[in-house]
């Protein structure tokens, strides 16, 4: 049987990622970043930009909140 040398070896799917193939990375990254945003924004945006973390400042000590302390929108940004 003949051997595909393709940087992909299985066709476009919109319902799982794409297979990483050691052969072509930078083609694998950029199918990758496509579909995690085609997911959902936000998330390509916290790998990319890292966490969000929400932080309680008393007395110069930073604590995480937890999360029934969390307000709706840092709720969303978590």
């Amino acid at each position: 049987m003949a051997e595909n040398h393709l940087p992909f070896a299985e066709g476009a799917s919109i319902n799982r990622p794409p297979m990483f193939s050691v052969v072509n990375y930078q083609f694998w990254k950029v199918r990758m970043r496509i579909f995690i945003e085609s997911i959902d924004r936000s998330s390509w945006n916290a790998i990319v930009n890292g966490p969000y973390v929400p932080m309680h400042v008393v007395n110069g000590v930073s604590t995480m909140k937890s999360f029934d302390e969390l307000s709706d929108i840092e709720n969303k940004r978590v």
